[in-house]
C-alpha cells in the first residue's frame, strides 16, 4: 500500500493478538475507538495552540493525565482504549508538530495503520478460529464448572473441619475474579444473542457469597456446640452429597437431580430450624417427623441452649445450601440460550480515586519532563522521544503494581534494542524482497510470542513485541542507516527509562500503603453498611471486595509472607462481617421481630457504624445482644418470631466472633501488622 510508516500496522497486530479470539476482537474494537478519540483530540489541541509550545505541551500533558486517570476506573480493554486515546493524541501531535497544517493527514494516516493492523490480525484469526461460538460456550461452561467444583471442595473441608480449610477458601477468590474477566471475552465470541454471560456473572457472585457463608459456618462450628445427633446426621449426608458433586455436575441431565437433592436438604434444614413446643402446636395434629417436641418447663437452661445452638446451625446450613442452589441455577442458565430472557447482571468492581489521580499526575509529569528536555536541547529526535514516553506511560497506567511492570518493560525494551541491532546491521542489508524479509522478522517476532505465553517473561515480551517493529525503521524502499538507528532507538530506550523513573519517583507505589488504603476504604464501606439511612446491596459489597481480595493476592506473589496471609484472612473476615450486617439489616426490614429484640440489634449496628478503634467493645455488645436474644427466644411463643430470632442470633454470632478475633485488622487508624489474628490462625490450623 506504500504507507509512509508501516511499522505501526505491525505494532497493532502485536497489540491486538491475544490468547483467545474474544480477547483479540474486544481489544481490536477498543483500539479503533481509542485511536479515533485520540485523533480527534490531536486535531483539537493542535488547532487550539498553533505555534505555542508552552501551551501546546501542557495541554497534551493534561490530556494524557485525564486519560490515564479515567482508565483506572474501568476494566479490561475499556481501560486500554482510554490510555490509547491519550498516547495516540500525543503521537499524532508530535508527528505533525513540524507542520501543523498537516495534522489531519497525520491523524488519517495513523488511523489507516491501526485499521490495517486490526484487519490483518482479524483475517488470520478467522482462518484458525473454527466453531468459535461452540468453543466459547464449552469454555464458559468449563470455567464455571471449575469454580463450582472448587467451592464445593472447599465446603467439604470446612464442614469436615479439616486443617487449612480457611486458607484454601481464600485462594478461590483470585480464581473467581479471573473467570469473571474472561466471561466478557466469551460473550464476544458467542455473539450478541443471549444473556449467558450475565447468568455466568451471577453464578460467580453466588459462588463468592457461598465462600463467605462457608467462612461464617466455620466460625459457628467453632463457637457453638455442634455435637447434636440430628445435625451431625444431616451434615454427614450433605458432606457425602458435596463429595459426589464434582462427578455429577458435568452431566447436563443431572442438574435437575442436583437441584432436587439440594431442595430436599434445605427442607430438612428448615424443618429442623423451626422451633416448636407442646404449647406451640395443636394437640390434634400429628407430630413433626424426626423432631421431638419439648416443654420448656421440664428442660434445663443448658438443654435449651443446646437446642437453640442446633437450630442456629441448621439455619446457617440451610442458607449455605440456598446460595449453592442459586449458583447451580445460574450456571445451568448460562449453558444455553433462553428465549425471551432479559436478565442482566454486572459485578461491580473497586474504583480507587487516589490511584487514578496518581496515575494521571505521573503521566502528565512524564510529558512535561520530556517536553522540557526537548525545548532546552532542541534534540532532532525529541518529538519521537515525547511520543514514545506517552505511549509507555499510558501502558503503565493500566498496571495495578507499576513498580513491577515498569522494570519488566524496560528489560523488554533493551532486549528489543539488541534484536533490532542484529536485524538492521546484520540481516536486513541482505534483503531485496519482502518475502526474504519475513524469513528474518518472523522468527524474531515469534520469539516474543513465546515469551508472551510464559508468565515470568510476559511483562518484558509486551515491550519487546510492541517496540521492535518501530526500532527497525521499516520503509518500502530503503534500510535504516547507522545514524538514524542510534538516534531514533536511543530516543525510544530513553523514553522507556524516563517513564520508569517517573513512575518510581513521582508518587511511588508502595504495597504497604496500598494494603493500608484498601483496608481503610473497605472498613469505611463496612461502617456505611450499618447506617440506617443507607440501603446496602449484597452484589455491590461482594463485587468490590472480591476485587480488592484478588488485588491483595496478586500483589502477594506466589509465596505470600505471613503478614500478607494475615491481611488476606482479615479481608475475607471483613467480607463475611459485611454480609452478615446486610442480612441483619434485611431481617430488621421484615419487621417480624419485637421491639425488645430490635433494640439490641440496632445497638450492635450503631457500634459497628461508629467503631473506628475499639472493636472489642462492639464485639462485647454483639455478645450481649446474643445473650439477650437467647433469653427472648426462651420466652417467645410465636413460631415465626422465634425463627426470626434464631436467624438474628445466627448472624450476630459471626459478627461478634469476627470483631473479636480481627480487632487489629478492623482498626482503620493504624497499619495492620497481623498482631491479633491468633484466634483465626489457630482455628485454621486445627
Amino acid at each position: 500500500m506504500e504507507l509512509d510508516d508501516p511499522a505501526w500496522a505491525a505494532m497493532t497486530v502485536w497489540a491486538v493478538a491475544q490468547t483467545s479470539r474474544g480477547e483479540s476482537q474486544s481489544k481490536a474494537k477498543w483500539r479503533i475507538v481509542g485511536t479515533i478519540s485520540g485523533g480527534i483530540a490531536a486535531i483539537t489541541i493542535m488547532a487550539a495552540a498553533p505555534q505555542a509550545p508552552w501551551l501546546f505541551f501542557p495541554m497534551i500533558a493534561v490530556w494524557i493525565g485525564l486519560c490515564s486517570g479515567f482508565a483506572t476506573f474501568v476494566s479490561n480493554f475499556r481501560s486500554y482504549a482510554l490510555v490509547l486515546a491519550g498516547y495516540t493524541c500525543s503521537i499524532i501531535c508530535m508527528g505533525a508538530a513540524s507542520n501543523p497544517d498537516n495534522v489531519f493527514m497525520v491523524a488519517m494516516s495513523r488511523g489507516t495503520y491501526i485499521v490495517l493492523g486490526v484487519l490483518c490480525e482479524a483475517f488470520m484469526g478467522l482462518i484458525f478460529a473454527t466453531s468459535q461460538e461452540r468453543h466459547a460456550r464449552a469454555q464458559l461452561r468449563q470455567k464455571l464448572e471449575s469454580a463450582l467444583v472448587l467451592v464445593t471442595t472447599t465446603l467439604c473441608s470446612l464442614l469436615g473441619e479439616e486443617r487449612g480449610a480457611l486458607n484454601t477458601a481464600r485462594r478461590q477468590f483470585g480464581t473467581i475474579l479471573t473467570i469473571n474477566d474472561q466471561i466478557e471475552f466469551a460473550e464476544v465470541e458467542m455473539g450478541p444473542h443471549g444473556h449467558e454471560g450475565d447468568h455466568a456473572r451471577a453464578a460467580l457472585a453466588a459462588v463468592s457469597a457461598l465462600l463467605s457463608r462457608g467462612f461464617g459456618m466455620a466460625m459457628r462450628l467453632q463457637v457453638l456446640n455442634h455435637n447434636h445427633p440430628a445435625f451431625s446426621r444431616t451434615a454427614d449426608e450433605i458432606l457425602a452429597f458435596l463429595k459426589q458433586f464434582p462427578q455429577r455436575l458435568p452431566d447436563q441431565n443431572a442438574v435437575p437431580a442436583l437441584l432436587a437433592d439440594l431442595q430436599h436438604f434445605r427442607d430438612v434444614c428448615r424443618l429442623s430450624a423451626a422451633p416448636h413446643r407442646e404449647t406451640d402446636i395443636r394437640t390434634d395434629l400429628e407430630p413433626i417427623p424426626g423432631l421431638e417436641s419439648f416443654d420448656p418447663l421440664v428442660e434445663t437452661q443448658a438443654q435449651q441452649e443446646d437446642r437453640l445452638d442446633e437450630r442456629i446451625l441448621f439455619v446457617s446450613l440451610g442458607e449455605l445450601l440456598g446460595d449453592l442452589e442459586q449458583a447451580i441455577k445460574e450456571y445451568e442458565a448460562s449453558t444455553h440460550r433462553i428465549r425471551g430472557d432479559h436478565f442482566h447482571f454486572q459485578l461491580e468492581t473497586h474504583r480507587d480515586t487516589r490511584e487514578a489521580i496518581h496515575n494521571g499526575l505521573r503521566g502528565a509529569c512524564a510529558v512535561l519532563i520530556t517536553a522540557y528536555i526537548y525545548e532546552v536541547t532542541a534534540w532532532p529526535n525529541g518529538l519521537g522521544f515525547i511520543a514514545i514516553t506517552t505511549l509507555v506511560c499510558g501502558l503503565f497506567a493500566t498496571k495495578e503494581n507499576p513498580v513491577l511492570g515498569t522494570t519488566e518493560f524496560l528489560k523488554g525494551a533493551i532486549a528489543a534494542y539488541f534484536m533490532a541491532w542484529i536485524l538492521v546491521f546484520v540481516l536486513m542489508p541482505k534483503v531485496t524482497t519482502f518475502e526474504t524479509l519475513t524469513l528474518f522478522l518472523g522468527p524474531a517476532m515469534f520469539i516474543g510470542g513465546l515469551a508472551k505465553g510464559n508468565p515470568s517473561t510476559a511483562g518484558g515480551s509486551a515491550a519487546y513485541g510492541l517496540l521492535l517493529p518501530a526500532m527497525l525503521g521499516l520503509e518500502n524502499h530503503h534500510v535504516m542507516n547507522e545514524i538514524a538507528f542510534y538516534n531514533g532507538n536511543m530516543a525510544t530506550v530513553l523514553a522507556v527509562a524516563v517513564s520508569v523513573i517517573v513512575f518510581r519517583s513521582v508518587l511511588p507505589f508502595s504495597s504497604d500503603a496500598e494494603r493500608f488504603r484498601l483496608r481503610r476504604i473497605m472498613l469505611g464501606e463496612l461502617q456505611q453498611l450499618a447506617h440506617p439511612g443507607f440501603t446496602p446491596r449484597i452484589s455491590v459489597w461482594i463485587g468490590r471486595n472480591t476485587d480488592r481480595f484478588a488485588r491483595l493476592i496478586r500483589h502477594a506473589g506466589p509465596t505470600p509472607a505471613p503478614l500478607i496471609e494475615a491481611c488476606i484472612l482479615g479481608t475475607l473476615a471483613t467480607l463475611t462481617l459485611g454480609l452478615n450486617v446486610i442480612r441483619l439489616r434485611a431481617l430488621l426490614d421484615r419487621e417480624y421481630l419485637p421491639e425488645s429484640a430490635r433494640r439490641p440489634i440496632l445497638l450492635v449496628l450503631h457500634y459497628i457504624e461508629e467503631s473506628t478503634r475499639r472493636h472489642d467493645k462492639a464485639a462485647r455488645i454483639a455478645e450481649a445482644a446474643v445473650r439477650r436474644l437467647r433469653a427472648l427466644d426462651a420466652q417467645e411463643t410465636d413460631l415465626v418470631t422465634r425463627l426470626e430470632l434464631t436467624r438474628a442470633i445466627t448472624y450476630l454470632v459471626v459478627i461478634a466472633y469476627t470483631m473479636k478475633t480481627n480487632e487489629d485488622f478492623l482498626d482503620a487508624s493504624k497499619p495492620f501488622r497481623g498482631e491479633k489474628n491468633r484466634h483465626l490462625e489457630g482455628s485454621k490450623n486445627r
